[in-house]
């Protein structure tokens, strides 16, 4: 994870601490062509934690932390992102293992920042 991949994860943490009250414990991020990509431990609440150990507990949960997240996303358009990146936001996709407590978020913009951000430029 180069310089900007580790700024980028840092303020996914922190955008997701200030609009859902905390964020995951560990996210690492790579950048993919227009893609940024991150992975994410530790996403779930000691409450949510809970309520996912019944079957029908994981399944809300899942879909509050993927639609919900997009949501959140949509309405408070991560700004911070795109002046770090120089790109624009495009667009989300989110998904996570409620058992595993693992998630992932790809987050899509406008232009290549995998090329614009190499390291071995």
């Amino acid at each position: 994870m180069n310089k900007h991949e580790a700024e980028f994860s840092n303020l996914v943490r922190a955008f997701r601490k200030r609009h859902m009250g905390r964020g995951p414990t560990k996210v690492t991020t790579t950048f993919c062509k227009n893609w940024a990509i991150c992975e994410m431990e530790g996403n779930l609440t000691a409450v949510e934690k809970f309520i996912a150990s019944a079957d029908e507990g994981k399944q809300v949960l899942r879909s509050a932390r993927t639609e919900m997240v997009k949501d959140m996303y949509k309405k408070n358009p991560p700004v911070e992102m795109e002046e770090l990146l120089g790109a624009k936001f495009v667009d989300l996709f989110v998904d996570i293992d409620i058992e595993r407590d693992f998630g992932m978020s790809i987050f899509v913009f406008d232009q290549d920042i995998e090329n614009k951000f190499r390291v071995d430029k």
